[in-house]
């Protein structure tokens, strides 16, 4: 089979905050099921970063960056084939993968690859275009192997195209590399036109998306080309993962890539634009042509602003808002888009695309990453329908098993959730509005206007003078666990709106649902602020009152009594109403005292690695990673008291094991960067590869780049508020107490938070300064270290930072 269905000779006819401005009407708590009789459906899920789909048989097989591959027969349950080079060496796609592809890792100076792309060629051999990158640089190679066998092994046919060669004379002859308008040689995709040809599309950021014509036989680049044509981007504006889809029925190339950074604060997500031609021009709904859509080379590196009004943006990071009181998927779900939160996707994109033969349905099928879940991130694969004016349109929840089929209005009348995709690289979720279609043919609430059910199923919404066309199609909602309703609709300037209908509790019935979901924890031993709900599903509200304002205030803040005082006792009491029905829920308190700091270990750098409390172990220097040992130590002599510890970006220390073992603990340390990355850590704990707590001198852009504590294990982000200045001695701390954090610099509280992740309980775990297993090490000095065995008071905290 070819490598995506087509409907041609070829084949048989065959993608920061999470608030929502809550209506008295429409706060979902559950939907009705749809007139269709569907199966509940199960979902087996792998990761596979930026798939790419080839079939083989009665297979549907993806192969993504770093080695990933999985396959699927229904797009419901997946196998994993392949994880990541890092876990598998050997990587069972070639017979020794470091050995065959020597050339491109050498050239990339990488060890691992980038979105790898599977096609079966005509002569029934599969062809992997993969490719490898330097990461901070468009340095690049992609090259070209071959296999029998769809799950290899795969044979090297040698580097195809390069990229990324400073000051010599790059792919096009006769001119030198620029990266401004030449691309970076990652990403490919390659594909059938309807006449049987056989081209390759590909790029990321740097000059753009570029598209070279193939031989079909070889599956190499037909001479002379270079690097082919652009067709979108340059000026390293953040546009990448090209993949182009050819449908016979509306006679239209649909070339999808995705915007924004990949990461879960990134902006990640997918659009598209069309053509009549293979090799474009791309336009979007609004006619511009994508080759026209390209960075400000006058505005900071990869400038948005210039480029995120432009092509058809389907899906970016979204929420479908839940509320206290609401539903919520059973302990024993799969489900990964759905959580306390409600459901959605966060940074989903780089899309591939698959054809049902038998059945005709398309489908998108992409990565995405999952809100309060960080940088986890799982294939999905999502319907394709088309509007009356030929633009694709996505469903709102991932593929179940459901088809378009018949829908009738009574599935449609109701209270809605809609989310309003808009053209931004929006960097955190775009949360749900609520509204209703009435009976009448009227839209209330968040918006108004008017609703159409035509045909057997295509839908029409017209809000604020502005049609809307695409579908309404049953759904499977991951949160209630249920079939109900969803819309995919798309205005003639590209704007694309996704809907999940929901039902309203009566007044009764939401009060105590909502007094039934609120839930404050451990209320014996308080030892940090609470998170106290104000409201509930369908409209309810929660008022709050303290019996004692000095322990506990009504906005959840606590004063804890002083070391070698007695715990303090309150009672809160939540008063809930919806309408004319109230009731009242009450909490009793126990606020614990502050304990005496405890000193558990001390590092003072006084020109060796010594403890300074003989407690523990003296340190060992590493390398760039915790793991790796190092040459030996170096130490500068203006510290903030005597010498201090030096590290100059390719070292660390490692601390000795079991340093930490509780929950209760506090890490003060003096630091004075050089220079700042993203991810470094300063001080790093872990009790496995996904269990950690981390010291960020330059946290990620969801912090403002700001110093922060970052945890593996939920993805906890506290950022300080604070970018450290390099240069200069800053003094950080680090307090945790049974699930409360805080965050100080200098000093100055900057982040308190509940529900921090237990890492060190019960594990012997691994600590060190200035490295971790994965990112660039901490350049700059390190000063008088402490590690406290117990939660430090905020006194305390300011007397280490004092100097």
């Amino acid at each position: 089979m070819q490598r995506r269905t087509i409907r041609t000779a070829l084949g048989s006819t065959l993608a920061g905050a999470l608030t929502l401005s809550a209506l008295a009407v429409a706060a979902p708590a559950g939907a009705k099921p749809p007139s269709q009789d569907l199966d509940t459906p199960t979902f087996t899920n792998v990761t596979v970063h930026d798939p790419s789909v080839v079939t083989s048989g009665d297979d549907i097989w993806v192969f993504g960056s770093h080695g990933a591959s999985a396959h699927t027969t229904d797009l419901l349950n997946w196998t994993q084939n392949t994880v990541d080079l890092s876990q598998d060496r050997q990587n069972q796609l070639f017979e020794d993968i470091y050995e065959e592809l020597k050339e491109t890792f050498d050239w990339a100076q990488s060890d691992t690859l980038w979105a790898s792309d599977v096609i079966e060629l005509p002569n029934g051999t599969f062809a992997m275009y993969y490719n490898a990158c330097k990461g901070d640089s468009p340095r690049s190679a992609l090259g070209l192997a071959i296999a029998k066998t769809v799950d290899g092994p795969y044979k090297d046919q040698g580097i195809l195209l390069k990229s990324g060669m400073w000051g010599q004379e790059s792919e096009n002859e006769g001119e030198v590399y620029d990266a401004l308008k030449h691309p970076n040689a990652v990403d490919p995709d390659a594909f059938f036109d309807a006449n049987g040809k056989l081209w390759m599309v590909y790029g990321s950021y740097s000059g753009g998306i570029f598209i070279v014509e193939m031989d079909a036989e070889t599956g190499l680049p037909i001479e002379g080309q270079g690097y082919g044509k652009h067709l979108l981007g340059g000026n390293h504006s953040r546009i990448e993962a090209p993949v182009i889809q050819y449908n016979a029925d509306t006679g239209y190339y649909y070339m999808y890539t995705s915007f924004g950074g990949l990461d879960s604060t990134g902006g990640y997500n997918m659009r598209v634009a069309r053509s009549k031609s293979p090799d474009g021009p791309y336009l979007d709904a609004n006619g511009v042509d994508m080759a026209t859509v390209k960075s400000d080379p006058t505005l900071p590196l990869f400038d948005d602003a210039s480029i995120e009004p432009f092509g058809v943006k389907l899906m970016g990071s979204y929420l479908f808002t839940r509320e206290l009181g609401d539903e919520r998927a059973s302990a024993g779900s799969t489900s990964t888009e759905s959580s306390e939160l409600g459901v959605g996707y966060v940074s989903p994109g780089h899309n591939s695309w698959y054809e049902d033969p038998q059945t005709g349905q398309d489908f998108l099928i992409f990565h995405s990453r999952f809100p309060g879940l960080g940088e986890n991130h799982e294939v999905r694969a999502q319907q394709i329908f088309y509007n009356k004016d030929d633009w694709p349109v996505i469903s709102p929840m991932r593929y179940a098993g459901e088809t378009a089929g018949k829908v009738f209005r009574a599935d449609v009348e109701g209270t809605w959730q809609m989310v309003d995709m808009g053209t931004s690289i929006n960097r955190s979720v775009i949360t749900s509005q609520d509204i209703i279609l009435e009976t009448n043919g009227k839209i209330s609430g968040a918006v108004t206007g008017k609703w159409k059910l035509t045909s057997q199923h295509d839908a029409e919404l017209i809000i604020d003078g502005t049609s809307y066309e695409g579908v309404f199609t049953p759904i499977w909602d991951p949160q209630f666990e249920e079939w109900s309703t969803g819309f995919s609709v798309l205005s003639d300037e590209g704007r694309a709106l996704l809907g999940r209908q929901v039902e309203v509790l009566g007044a009764k019935e939401a009060v105590n649902a909502v007094a039934d979901a609120i839930d404050l924890g451990n209320t014996t031993q308080v030892t940090g602020n609470l998170t106290l709900p104000v409201t509930g599903t369908s409209g309810t509200t929660i008022t709050w009152a303290s019996s004692d304002p000095a322990a506990v205030r009504t906005d959840g803040s606590v004063t804890r009594p002083a070391v070698g005082e007695p715990s303090a006792t309150a009672t809160l009491t939540a008063t809930i109403t919806n309408g004319s029905y109230s009731v009242t829920r009450t909490f009793s308190l126990t606020v614990l005292p502050r304990t005496a700091g405890v000193l558990g270990a001390q590092w003072s750098f006084e020109g060796d690695l010594a403890e300074a409390t003989g407690t523990q172990a003296e340190g060992a220097p590493t390398g760039t990673r915790l793991d790796q040992a190092g040459a030996p130590a170096r130490f500068v002599t203006d510290g903030v008291k005597g010498q201090a510890l030096s590290l100059d970006g390719k070292s660390g220390v490692k601390l000795p094991d079991g340093l930490i073992s509780s929950d209760t603990y506090s890490v003060g340390m003096w630091l004075r960067p050089e220079e700042l990355t993203s991810y470094t850590s300063a001080f790093f704990g872990a009790a496995t590869t996904e269990s950690w707590v981390s010291i960020v001198p330059r946290g990620h852009d969801g912090v403002g780049g700001n110093a922060m504590v970052w945890s593996g294990t939920t993805w906890y982000d506290a950022g300080s508020g604070v970018n450290l200045p390099i240069g200069d001695w800053s003094h950080f701390m680090l307090v945790v107490d049974k699930g409360t954090i805080e965050v100080y610099v200098n000093g100055a509280l900057g982040f308190s938070g509940s529900g921090f992740p237990d890492v060190f309980t019960g594990a012997t775990s691994q600590f060190g300064i200035g490295v971790n297993w994965w990112d660039a090490p901490f350049q700059g000095s390190v000063d008088e270290l402490t590690v406290w065995d117990s939660a430090l008071s905020p006194q305390d905290v300011a007397a280490l930072a004092a100097r």
